[in-house]
């Protein structure tokens, strides 16, 4: 990593951490009031100069629900490439939820992530532990398949 890159991959992580404690709000982006997942990646990365501000079109809260099409990964890799993991910080996370990816974290230290979510708001969360986020179903032992995820980058396009 180059000495630019760390320093933007920390502007990243200092971006998303001054969005802690901000309540969940469909389609808002307004630190301390209201976000939702798409929101602050957005406004994340544009905060810390890694992307330009992004337009995001009206969406259904519940659109990855009804919809097989995969807006939000089409987002993603606008502005950055998959990779295989393991994600550095300032790195995305984006998880299947519904029928297809529609929920993306700003990657702290992994399985440390930054991430808004309806009821719970803007949080730093580990996401192994989380049970909700690492599995399908109840998270026990036997049962719940592990939630499909997908790691991307901004650096090294």
């Amino acid at each position: 990593m180059t000495p630019d890159e760390i320093a933007q991959r920390a502007a990243v992580v200092a971006a998303a951490r001054s969005w802690l404690g901000t309540p969940y709000h469909h389609h808002a982006r307004v630190k301390g009031v209201g976000a939702d997942c798409l929101t602050l990646l957005a406004s994340v990365y544009a905060e810390a100069g890694v992307i330009p501000p992004v337009r995001i079109p009206e969406y259904s809260h519940q659109w990855h629900l009804h919809r097989s099409e995969e807006l939000y990964l089409n987002g993603v890799l606008e502005h950055a490439r998959e990779i295989s993991g393991p994600p550095e910080p300032g790195d995305t996370v984006v998880w299947k939820f519904g029928r297809c990816y529609s929920h993306g974290a700003v990657v702290v230290v992994w399985p440390l992530v930054i991430h808004a979510y309806i009821g719970i708001g803007t949080v730093l969360e580990d996401a192994e532990k989380a049970g909700w986020l690492s599995h399908i179903g109840e998270n026990t032992e036997d049962r719940g398949k592990p939630r499909p995820r997908k790691f991307f980058s901004c650096w090294g396009a």
